[in-house]
């Protein structure tokens, strides 16, 4: 979904820089809005199993800190909850700010749209 993103990115940069067509502008929006949709379904999962791996990883590490019985069994725990944590941090960050930046060639496709009118 990342290469998805940064390739929609880099298309509608490119798009909202030229001046094309006023019959592709309605086009453009449309596809745009399609795209965004996905992204912004895939952003919500992502949300969900970003906050369940972190609430799972600060639980692990509560309770690394309470029961020291089985210390290294749950530090190695704690260890594989922070690596997939981090990567799902990271694709939520690409996610939430690459769907921000759609929000903002879509106005900028709207503004194209109304100097043609």
């Amino acid at each position: 979904m990342g290469k998805r993103m940064r390739y929609y990115l880099t298309y509608y940069k490119r798009i909202t820089q030229m001046s094309i067509n006023e019959n592709e502008i309605p086009r453009e929006k449309e596809k745009l809005l399609v795209q965004i949709q996905f992204f912004q379904h895939e952003r919500l999962i992502h949300l969900i199993v970003t906050v369940l791996f972190a609430i799972l990883t600060v639980s692990s590490i509560f309770i690394t800190l309470v029961a020291g019985q089985y210390l290294p069994l749950l530090l190695a725990l704690d260890l594989l909850f922070f690596a997939l944590l981090i990567p799902y941090i990271c694709h939520y960050y690409l996610l939430e700010n690459g769907v921000q930046t759609l929000y903002s060639y879509y106005d900028d496709l709207e503004k194209m749209q109304e100097k043609e009118h």
